[in-house]
Formats: C-alpha cells, structure tokens, sequence
C-alpha cells in the first residue's frame, strides 16, 4: 500500500507549543511513569489512511504512562517472578483450531525476514514467517537470544502476554484514547510527536525504515531491527517510542467509524489461528514502517490486530489510571 504525503504544515513553535501544555511529571510516585493531565484533543486524521478518519474531538482522562515500552529486563522480571509462559511458548490445541495450517501448529511467533530482492507488496509473506522456537527470549528463532538486548522494548507478546504483565505489575493497558492523548506530546493535530516535519533538519527522531520496504534497509536512524528505548528523543510528554521501534497494544476494540471501510492490517500480519473477528487497535508503528509502504509511525495511526497474534515488531507499555 502506497501513500500519498500531506502538505507540510508549519509549525515554528512546536516545541515551546509542547512545554506549554505538558503535564507535571510525578516521578517519585511511581518509577518510570509520566503523569499525564487530561484533557480535550484532535483524534485520529483526515490526512493518511481510512481507518484513521474521522478527525473528532476526544477526552483523556488523568493518567500515569509507561515513559517507554516495556523492555526485555522488565518482562524477565515478570516471568522470573512468576513464571509465566507465553503464549508462543505454548503448544497450540489443534481443536482451538480446526482450519489452522498443521505446520503453524507448533510453538513459535512470525518473524520478519528480509528478501534478498525486490518483491511484491501485495502479500506479506514475502516477508513475514512463522517460525518455531521464535518467542521473546529468542526474537529471530531458536538460535537467537537477548545478548545485548536487554534495554530494547520485549516483542512476541500477544494481547494476553502483555495483560498478564501488566495485572502483575499492578497497572493496566492503555486505551487507544489515552495512548493517542500521550504520544501526542501536547502538539494537537500534529502528523508526528515532534510536529509535522517527518525528518527535522534531516534529524532521524523514531526507529523506523529508511530505504525499500522490504529488501532493501539503509538504516540511517543506526538500527536495522529494534532499537534500545530512550534512544530516540523523548515528545512533549517526556515519552519515548511512541513513534516507530515496535507497535504497542492497547484495550480498544478494533473498528472502523460509521461510514469508513474496514482494512486489513497491511503491516501487522495476523497468525491465523485466532478469530479473525476479535481484534484490538494497536499503535505507534515500529521498526519495519516505511513511508513507501506504511506511513504509520504517527499518533493517529492504527492498526487492527488478532489478540493471539505476537510478531517480531509488537510490544507495549501500561498505565495507571488516577
């Protein structure tokens, strides 16, 4: 799926614009979360893609909010605590699913694995593969693992990975609201966390694609898979990655607006084997989003995902609703 780039909007005071309708930030309440105070915004977009339309008016609560998705070190705490299997780690009951191919039927995630050559953008697995063994301690397989991976957001979590996480922690997962309020940063109707210019005096400011989507990758933003969180600048909000690096789940139901035609996720791929009806909006875009294909490294893009979904580029963050 192409995409056609809006007008360059000015916006010369974006970031004083930030700072002034940034909320207080209550870091000694609880670690590692921003609090946010609500209030009215501009949601979704008339610019980019269907699902995103209408623009409307939209109230956020009070909150507090991951300042950034949860990392692998975080997630291990969890399981060490715990331990909690995910759902990729699991052996799946073929009476769950009477249709599903045989061969996915095994434990394991879909994993993106980049074409040597330029292929098709019609169908994602030329790109896309399920791959057993592939879970989060394993992000590329079973000879894969998390040296150095430590700080980078946790992947292969579905819906469920991330509720039990979150349940443990004492917090919940966002609302597609609140974590539209968040990533926006105070910049209301903005195309991007930082304004409207997608590249700031050729400043890379998320992990994304840079180059072909999906054989050819020139990595100027420094990463070519995820990246560590914190390592792109923060928004107005003090939030970091809620552009690029990896989407993240939130509770909303997935649907189109009345008088909108629903889409298939062009970048999320579905495992196929959960109900395809049942799926949750998931946001921010990641690492693989490509102007050229996916323009969805923005606050008002959205995608609709299968809740037993998990892939190499799906994480989260929580919340703590005041």
């Amino acid at each position: 799926m192409r995409d056609t780039k809006p007008a360059k909007r000015v916006c010369c005071c974006a970031q004083a614009k930030a700072a002034a309708h940034a909320p207080s930030i209550d870091a000694g309440h609880i670690e590692g979360m921003v609090l946010i105070t609500g209030g009215d915004f501009t949601m979704g977009s008339d610019v980019f893609y269907r699902e995103e339309r209408p623009s409307r008016r939209a109230t956020a609560p009070d909150f507090r909010i991951d300042a950034h998705p949860v990392t692998n070190a975080q997630f291990k705490a969890f399981v060490d605590a715990t331990g909690y299997l995910t759902v990729s780690e699991r052996q799946p009951d073929p009476a769950l699913y009477p249709d599903a191919d045989p061969a996915l039927l095994c434990p394991g995630s879909l994993v993106f694995t980049q074409p040597p050559s330029r292929v098709g953008l019609r169908d994602y697995r030329n790109w896309w593969a399920y791959v057993p063994g592939a879970n989060w301690r394993h992000p590329q397989g079973p000879q894969s693992d998390l040296e150095g991976l430590a700080d980078h957001p946790v992947v292969h979590v579905t819906y469920a990975d991330a509720s039990a996480y979150a349940a443990w922690a004492g917090k919940s997962l966002p609302s597609e609201i609140e974590w539209e309020y968040a990533a926006r940063g105070g910049l209301d109707g903005a195309a991007y966390p930082w304004g409207d210019d997608p590249a700031p005096e050729g400043r890379q400011m998320a992990n994304t694609w840079q180059g072909e989507f999906p054989w050819q990758n020139t990595a100027l933003d420094g990463y070519e898979r995820t990246s560590p969180v914190k390592a792109f600048p923060a928004n107005g909000y003090g939030l970091y990655d809620v552009a690029g690096n990896v989407w993240e789940w939130t509770t909303t139901r997935y649907g189109s607006a009345p008088g909108v035609e629903e889409t298939k996720s062009c970048c999320v791929p579905s495992s196929g084997l959960g109900d395809p009806s049942v799926r949750h909006v998931v946001k921010g875009g990641s690492h693989l989003c490509a102007p050229s294909y996916c323009l969805r490294y923005r606050p008002a893009a959205r995608q609709g995902q299968t809740l037993d979904t998990s892939t190499s580029h799906i994480g989260f963050r929580c919340v703590v609703r005041v």
